[in-house]
């Protein structure tokens, strides 16, 4: 795609960054090319102010390994080997990994990122597509992916925590602020959420779940070990823990809330070593079963 002076001129550029696209591009060029200058010369905000404005291309570049202050490309990105980036990652379309990722500013990818290895941001993730990583995810700040999510390892984020589809993490999950997965999660490890875990489906850990407010999941909630909230425990079908549920001191324990009071027996069974303190709903049914599963 070739952008041409009239054409960027219509975007209402920035008076100095136009001043320069003149000086440096005469009447236009090519639109990678015209972003790649702007990175090389350090003018990366320009270069994602163009993707910003004229979007992403299916243009594919296969790299062997990239190691730079900046990245921004408009298309797919296929590196064979790893990402090490002092700063900024901007990709338009999708990006594939075989090795590992460590980014020192934002990494922002348009479709899905595929990596082998593990993910180290030091500022904000955000995903349009689906995240895959073979190792970890480890996120310094918020963290945003519009698909589903896996990782073999743990998932950990330092800010809020959006995940558009189903969240399955091979040990644990951290995140020190609030968590929303709008399908289901379920995670090998432990899952630590400071403030609330909301999920659209049901929430399995292999370990315990804590959470620092609410816990609500629209299915059923499990855990190897503890269920512990600082508010509300609420879930639409069953709770099962094999060691205690806890909500919050003055709050209650909801299970079976997107049931008929009828079907509590069977499908809103709640489980855990005791009977939980200020279980408002949902069918006491003892210590949890081996094997009681919970859907995700």
């Amino acid at each position: 795609m070739v952008l041409t002076r009239s054409f960027v001129r219509a975007k209402r550029p920035c008076t100095d960054g136009f001043r320069w696209f003149v000086r440096q591009f005469g009447e236009g060029g090519n639109y990678q090319e015209l972003i790649d200058t702007m990175v090389a010369a350090g003018r990366v905000g320009d270069a994602c102010w163009l993707l910003e404005q004229f979007g992403p291309t299916d243009e594919v570049r296969v790299v062997d390994a990239i190691e730079a202050d900046a990245v921004v490309f408009a298309g797919t990105l296929e590196v064979r080997g790893g990402v090490d980036v002092d700063g900024i990652v901007r990709v338009g379309r999708s990006l594939h990994v075989g090795g590992g990722v460590r980014v020192g500013g934002e990494l922002s990818v348009g479709a899905d990122l595929r990596v082998e290895g593990g993910i180290r941001v030091a500022a904000r993730l955000k995903v349009g597509g689906e995240l895959r990583a073979g190792w970890g995810v480890d996120c310094a700040s918020g963290l945003h992916c519009d698909g589903g999510l896996r990782t073999g390892w743990d998932l950990r984020c330092g800010a809020r925590l959006h995940i558009g589809g189903t969240a399955t993490v091979g040990l644990d999950v951290h995140v020190a602020e609030e968590m929303r997965c709008a399908k289901g999660l379920q995670a090998g490890g432990d899952i630590r959420v400071e403030t609330s875990l909301h999920a659209g489906q049901g929430v399995v850990a292999g370990g315990s779940i804590e959470v620092g407010m609410h816990l609500e999941a629209g299915w059923g909630i499990k855990a190897g070990g503890v269920i512990g909230a600082g508010g509300a425990i609420r879930a639409g079908e069953s709770l099962s823990a094999g060691e205690a549920i806890r909500a919050g001191s003055g709050y209650g324990v909801f299970a079976g809330l997107d049931l008929r009071m009828e079907a509590w027996e069977r499908c809103a069974q709640v489980r855990a070593a005791q009977r939980p303190d200020g279980l408002m709903s949902g069918w006491w049914a003892g210590p949890a079963a081996c094997g009681a599963e919970a859907r995700t």
